[in-house]
This record gives C-alpha cells, sequence and structure tokens, in this order.
C-alpha cells in the first residue's frame, strides 16, 4: 500500500501531488525529505499564485525576485539554497516529462552567506593569558617554559600553528623556520611557500631564552639534536617534535587555568594579534604583511572586528550612545557615514 503524502496546508497543486508521489514512491526518498519538498512546493504554488502565472510558465527571472524578496525578509543563503533545491528537482523533473521547456531554477544560486567574524580575544583577556605563570608544582619547568613561549609566539607574533611547528632551534638549510634572537625576528615558512619575517616582541624573546634553558633537559636525556627531534624548537619529553593536535590540547588547558571563560585555540592567537595590531596603528597594509596574506581582502576582516571593538567603547563609554544607536535602529535611521560598511580598507 503507498503511504499518504504529508499532510499540508493548502491544496497542493496536481502536478506538485504527482512530483511528491514521484519522489516519495520511485525514488523511495525519507518520509523527512519528502515532509520539506512539499514545505518547499507549497511556497513556490504561493509564489506563483500571488503572481498569477501557471507554474509550468514560471520564468528565470521570476525565481530570481523571489529568492531576492525571501532574503530581504530574512531567510538565510543556507534556507533559501534548500528551498531553491526543492525547486529545482520540481523543474528537472517537469522537464523530463515534457511539461516545461528550460528549467528557470537551473542557473539561480542562493545569496552567500555572511562569513563569520573570526574569534579574538579582547586585549586585557591576550594579556591575561600571556601572562599567565601555573603554580609551582602543577606541571613540570619545562612545560611551563615550553607552553609559555609557545603563548608568547602565538600572540606577540600571529604565527601559524604549523608555522609555529616548524621552527628549529638555529637557521639551516633544512629549517622551515627559525628565530633570530639578536635581530628579534622570526623567519617562517607559511602558506604556498612564502616566507616572511616578523618581529618578536622582548616578552616572547624572555619566554624563548627560558624555553631553550629547559629544552636542555630534555635533548640530553632524549633524542636530542639528529634525532627524531632533531633541531626542532618546540619537543616532548622525548624530544620529538609537537605536533599541532598536541599544541591545540595544552593551549586550550593553560586557557582554563588562566581563567579565560572562552578554550583558546592557537589561531584565535592570531586573530587576537591581527585586531590588536589595528586597533592601535590602523594600518592595514602592515599588518597585511605581518600575517603573510597574499591578498588584502583576507585581512580585511580584521577592520570588522576593528569597528566592533570601537563600537563597545562607545557603547560603554558615551552617555547616550545606547540611546542613540536604539532610537536610529528603530526608526531605521541610517548610521553614522562610514559605519554601515566597516569591510573597506
Amino acid at each position: 500500500m503507498t503511504p499518504p503524502l504529508p499532510a499540508s496546508g493548502p491544496e497542493l497543486h496536481p502536478l506538485v501531488v504527482r512530483y511528491l508521489t514521484h519522489v516519495r514512491v520511485e525514488k523511495r526518498l525519507a518520509p523527512r525529505t519528502v515532509a520539506l519538498y512539499t514545505l518547499d512546493l507549497e511556497k513556490l504554488q504561493a509564489q506563483a499564485q500571488r503572481a498569477s502565472v501557471a507554474l509550468t510558465d514560471v520564468g528565470h527571472m521570476q525565481i530570481r525576485r523571489w529568492v531576492a524578496q525571501m532574503h530581504g525578509a530574512g531567510r538565510s543563503g543556507r534556507g533559501i539554497a534548500l528551498i531553491l533545491s526543492g525547486w529545482r528537482g520540481f523543474y528537472t523533473w517537469l522537464g523530463r516529462e515534457g511539461l516545461v521547456s528550460g528549467n528557470p531554477v537551473q542557473n539561480v544560486r542562493a545569496p552567500k552567506a555572511p562569513k563569520p567574524l573570526p574569534k579574538a580575544l579582547s586585549v586585557d583577556e591576550a594579556v591575561q593569558l600571556a601572562s599567565f605563570q601555573a603554580k609551582a608544582g602543577t606541571d613540570a619547568p619545562q612545560l611551563e617554559a615550553r607552553d609559555q613561549c609557545i603563548t608568547e609566539l602565538l600572540y606577540g607574533c600571529g604565527l601559524r600553528i604549523g608555522e609555529l611547528v616548524g621552527l628549529d632551534v638555529r637557521a639551516s638549510a633544512t629549517a622551515l623556520g627559525w628565530v633570530d634572537m639578536d635581530a628579534a625576528e622570526a623567519h617562517v615558512l607559511g602558506k604556498g611557500g612564502k616566507r616572511r619575517s616578523v618581529p618578536v616582541g622582548r616578552p616572547a624573546l624572555q619566554a624563548l631564552q627560558a624555553w631553550l634553558a629547559a629544552r636542555s633537559n630534555w635533548t640530553l636525556n632524549g633524542d636530542g639534536p639528529g634525532g627524531e627531534g632533531g633541531d626542532a624548537l618546540f619537543i616532548n619529553q622525548r624530544g620529538t617534535r609537537l605536533t599541532p593536535q598536541h599544541i591545540r590540547v595544552r593551549l586550550k588547558q593553560r586557557s582554563l587555568k588562566a581563567g579565560l571563560a572562552t578554550p583558546v585555540h592557537p589561531h584565535m592567537l592570531r586573530h587576537s594579534f591581527a585586531s590588536h595590531v589595528l586597533q592601535s596603528s590602523g594600518n592595514l597594509r602592515a599588518v597585511q604583511e605581518l600575517l603573510g596574506h597574499a591578498n588584502i581582502t583576507s585581512t580585511q576582516v580584521y577592520t570588522r572586528l576593528d569597528f566592533q571593538h570601537l563600537a563597545k567603547v562607545y557603547d560603554a563609554a558615551h552617555p547616550r550612545a545606547l540611546s542613540a544607536r536604539a532610537s536610529s535602529a528603530a526608526a531605521g535611521l541610517p548610521r553614522k557615514p562610514g559605519a554601515s560598511d566597516t569591510s573597506k580598507g
């Protein structure tokens, strides 16, 4: 016995009923999928009725107009993409049945979802993490010195985790990266095989000196130079080079011990580095060079973070800030010039 169609509100068009029967019986789609297709096609049927056009006469521009209306009403790009998928399948079937000459949904795409802002710590949170020192006895001195140095280099230099892991204790023909203590520079191999040099601050240099002294205790008992760890700057007790996963775990644990509410991952410190340098300098090109971005559009996302910071400072400090911003939003008034598009450099 053929199971019934999902219950729906409006009466479905005969073609819609035939299509749903096709996907339910012949394609054997799951009941949940058929129910979602039903909702999508109800929307299509309603739009066609409002436009006084038959389902088989719907055109490309009408589909685009309906997509714009859904987007303007607040539906997400992902939600629109799912609806378009249901409509596209319906018109593909109509084409196979010889009922339409073309698929009006074929080249229509949903609006792209806005990229989420990178997660960055506030300046106070970053300093709190970088300044944290574990209580005596909770970790071996070598572990504490190593993790402190890792934190300082990630936040102080904006390194990618792969760049950090690739650091050696000294420059060589085979080294992917190293730190020149005298010049206070880190030389790393970034994405696309691009080399760059970034300055190393005094706290990071001090942490590096402490770690190098502690590291020698492990290399005496472990593989040491020439062993599996070779000249790797960051090693474990066995003298082998640390993996990215190991660093992620240690940094997460350290951030929680430091009292931060959000567990920190290495790339969050890179985002924090970029955001804080941009907040202080306003020099987008310099931040691009420090991060090793090939295209400045990759760096421009931090201008959005920067404006978020400024907006929070404004809201917290100005006596009429909250009421002014709320009143403007309620009245549909435009924001101050320059505040509407923070992604431009």
